[in-house]
């Protein structure tokens, strides 16, 4: 059986949560293996709103066992809340499934996060500011404190002490703040480990035998194809891989398993935080994009930058991932606009035209898009269900995006409920 790869084709909030709702009761391991409580999932179930960020969103279905892959960082804190608002809602988590090698975002992680930003002034990233990019800089200068070492508390006082021994040296001379304790450090992470050691498993094991048992595991990205952190706008991305090929590292899954990618597009495009935004509206249509598609961050509250759809993104999002299956969602904002532009291509500083992703982040940053335009359909699409029962402009709309994006389009979303979607090709 497969294993199905899911990640987002823009800069983020694509509404991946809801693809990974709809494919719920078809597959039976849900595993997200990248980033951290950086990503935020929203999904509407039965008319309840379910906000997760670090949680696998199949964590709202009953069959599916979710999975935290080796590939993600994890907030200890932020975990057990999320747990402990979903079992106040009636949620069972107690299927949940942690590997052991992945790494755990410690206090000191976030101070740094946050003081590093402060001081790059102009010039920051616009990171959440929790923890994630220096969790993972320690994963790579490999200083960091993974799961499985908090249970042996010997070797977690070394690598708090070693972590720190620079560190302190950093927060204190550089950026004139208190050195951290690392006495301190260790007895915080320590109060989780009677809650977190029944979930801890060997991941990578237990989905390898999923598939080889012939069941369905599908493998959630957190964050999105450009903020990538090689294949995205760079310097303004995550820390890690969001895209397909980060999949197999997160996991521990090899790449002759996946059978499936799925990416999931807005039917327009939003970005938070810094960097470059071609097709950016900064103006009245970007404020009724924002207003009309609820625009915020899941996880920060903060409103996202706006703009009409660029199928430049898109079609290089599907050969990056190397994507079989594009989710198209919020399709259902758009019906407030008479006339709605899509980006076809880039006009460089100088002069020329181009229809592919710049090679360098200078060209990217000046380039300003080239659009065709699509007349609106001004009617409420939100009762569809058949690609048919859309208003002709709209399966114009569609179609035309689809041609341009490089796979072809398998379901639209024209709402955030479970139920507001067109299934246009099965997705198992």
């Amino acid at each position: 059986m497969p294993a199905i790869v899911l990640v987002g084709a823009q800069w983020g909030d694509e509404g991946k949560g809801k693809a990974t709702d709809l494919l719920g009761e078809r597959i039976d391991y849900c595993a997200r293996f990248n980033g951290g409580n950086n990503a935020g999932h929203t999904i509407v179930v039965g008319g309840e709103k379910y906000a997760v960020h670090l949680l696998p969103s199949g964590i709202l279905t009953p069959t599916v066992t979710p999975v935290i892959g080796n590939g993600v960082v994890i907030d200890l804190a932020v975990l057990f809340s999320e747990i402990d608002m979903l079992g106040q809602r009636g949620i069972d988590t107690g299927r949940l499934v942690v590997s052991a090698n992945a790494h755990v975002i410690a206090s000191y992680h976030r101070t740094i996060d946050k003081v590093t930003e402060r001081f790059l002034g102009k010039a920051k990233i616009g990171t959440t500011g929790r923890g994630i990019g220096p969790a993972y800089a320690d994963k790579m200068s490999r200083v960091g404190v993974r799961v499985q070492d908090l249970f042996d508390e010997k070797i977690l006082r070394q690598k708090v002490e070693g972590a720190l021994e620079q560190k302190n040296h950093t927060l204190v001379k550089i950026y004139n703040r208190r050195a951290i304790d690392p006495n301190a450090v260790v007895t915080e992470l320590l109060e989780y480990v009677d809650r977190l050691r029944p979930m801890v498993q060997d991941t990578g094991r237990l989905l390898n035998a999923a598939l080889d048992n012939g069941k369905t595991v599908l493998l959630e990205a957190g964050q999105a194809t450009l903020l990538d952190v090689d294949h995205g706008t760079y310097p303004f991305v995550t820390s890690s891989n969001a895209t397909a090929g980060g999949a197999c590292t997160g996991s521990g899954i090899g790449p002759t398993r996946i059978d499936r990618v799925m990416a999931v597009v807005k039917a327009y495009t939003t970005r938070v935080g810094s960097g470059p935004f071609p097709t950016e509206l900064e103006n009245p249509d970007g404020e009724k994009l924002r207003a009309v598609g609820a625009e915020f961050g899941v996880t920060t509250g903060r409103p996202r930058r706006c703009g009409w759809y660029d199928a430049v993104v898109a079609r290089y999002a599907a050969r990056v991932n190397g994507v079989t299956d594009f989710v198209l969602t919020k399709l259902d904002v758009l019906s407030e606009f008479d006339t709605i532009p899509v980006c076809v291509g880039y006009r460089l500083p100088d002069g020329s035209v181009i229809e592919e992703m710049p090679m360098t982040q200078t060209d990217f940053h000046h380039a300003t898009p080239v659009y065709e335009e699509f007349p609106g359909w001004r009617e409420d699409i939100s009762k569809a269900r058949e690609f048919d029962d859309l208003p002709k402009n709209a399966r114009r709309y569609v179609e035309a995006l689809q041609e341009m994006s490089g796979a072809p389009f398998s379901v639209i979303g024209v709402g955030p409920a479970r139920d507001q979607t067109l299934q246009l090709r099965s997705l198992t």
